[in-house]
């Protein structure tokens, strides 16, 4: 590659870097994967980066790229849930600490954690669709998916994602009510 492709591609993965890195986050829920993940599609990025430099769908082929390396990632048979007992490591800096992007991106804790339980797929395209804000056809595009499938998808993820969420919140209801009725009452001695 050119100096001058090496310093395009450089410039458009500083810039965009971060962006891509929140979109894998959502996708995988684990801000290591994510790393991996942008860090995959950025190295499939910059070996078509000189048929792309001068397109105007770059940031399109980028969510592309990253949501089949996720997509790939998840069909991988030898990919296994790994149990994390350990100490969690502070962040080095407050953007990479998952509570504050999830905040800033108007997601709460529960849909964090709802959006795990649901499918794959579906997750990626409730992803693309509302946390992006992508068009249906875009989204049809970016999966290679028909904007039918899309539509059905997002419909069937949806509905996980209530369902899940409304399992979560009377899960944490039922837990704040057995702790009222374990606080011992002021006043009154035994």
């Amino acid at each position: 590659m050119r100096n001058e492709d090496d310093a395009g591609f450089r410039e458009f993965a500083r810039d965009r870097t971060l962006a891509l890195r929140r979109t894998a986050y959502l996708l995988c829920l684990d801000w290591h994967l994510a790393e991996d993940l942008v860090q995959t599609a950025l190295i499939k990025l910059y070996r078509a980066w000189p048929r792309l430099k001068h397109s105007e769908s770059v940031d399109n082929y980028a969510r592309r790229v990253l949501t089949r390396c996720w997509l790939d990632e998840v069909r991988r048979s030898w990919r296994r849930r790994e149990r994390r007992d350990g100490i969690v490591p502070e962040p080095v800096s407050d953007r990479d600490d998952p509570a504050l992007v999830a905040s800033a991106s108007g997601l709460s804790d529960v849909l964090l954690a709802a959006l795990g339980e649901i499918g794959p797929r579906q997750r990626a395209v409730v992803v693309l669709r509302y946390c992006l804000d992508l068009p249906i056809a875009e989204v049809a595009d970016t999966l290679g998916l028909s904007q039918g499938t899309v539509k059905s998808q997002t419909t069937r993820g949806l509905e996980a994602l209530r369902a899940a969420v409304e399992n979560r919140e009377s899960e944490n209801r039922e837990s704040e009510n057995r702790e009222s009725e374990d606080l011992p009452t002021r006043g009154r001695s035994r």
